[in-house]
């Protein structure tokens, strides 16, 4: 049995992750994916992102914690996630650009992963990078879904990704996702496909930072 302690901005982005665990292992009994941060499930009324316990800063937050060093006294995997729509915000601190020029998914990527090091302290993140996996959606975990419901380039996209995905869920789903009351039984409906091994290995290279995170699953020897 592996699992996975996951530390997440909000609830629908926790449904997202679990449903893509599930399709890469191929299995819901053999893997376990447990809330670490916030150990609260959001509710509709995002009362818990009201109170600061979910969110993109709480997330920075608990990686510098305490009790965020106390969980790897466990043998468990630790999924970090995190959206970078907001990432050049203060106490984000990262441009979607440099010098000039936007930066590549790849790029953005590499550079939050090394946020969250010096967050961690680069000495504690070395003796337990094996059992770091990142999940940094660029710029939205909406982003990752859209190679569910397209088939041009539009499911490589990285901004405006909600009203793209809203835009085939009226047509196909018969509903669509309000930004500010987001339903956690939607995206349990949208990312059900992703929990199909085969489907999930077919379209997660369309979307860049969603093959970022597949690959890095892909080079974990988990035991």
């Amino acid at each position: 049995m592996i699992t996975f302690k996951l530390i997440y901005e909000g609830r629908t982005d926790y449904l997202v992750i679990e449903n893509i665990l599930y399709g890469y292992f191929n299995t819901v009994d053999d893997i376990v994916v447990d809330p670490l941060h916030p150990k609260e499930m959001i509710d509709e009324t995002h009362q818990h992102r009201l109170e600061n316990k979910t969110g993109w800063g709480a997330v920075l937050k608990y990686c510098q914690s305490a009790e965020f060093k106390q969980a790897f006294q466990s043998r468990d995997y630790f999924i970090i996630h995190i959206d970078t729509d907001t990432s050049p915000e203060k106490h984000f601190d990262i441009s979607h650009s440099e010098n000039g020029k936007e930066l590549s998914p790849e790029d953005l990527i590499e550079k939050v992963i090394e946020k969250f090091k010096e967050l961690m302290g680069r000495e504690f993140y070395a003796q337990y990078q094996h059992r770091i996996i990142f999940a940094i959606a660029v710029h939205s975990t909406e982003c990752w879904l859209l190679p569910l419901y397209y088939q041009d380039n539009k499911r490589t996209k990285t901004k405006g990704c909600l009203r793209t995905l809203n835009q085939a869920l009226l047509k196909k789903e018969g509903f669509s996702i309000d930004e500010n009351a987001k339903r956690p039984e939607y995206y349990e409906k949208i990312s059900a496909n992703y929990g199909k091994h085969k489907e999930l290995m077919k379209l997660y290279q369309r979307n860049p930072s969603l093959r970022v995170f597949i690959e890095q699953l892909q080079q974990r020897e988990f035991k």
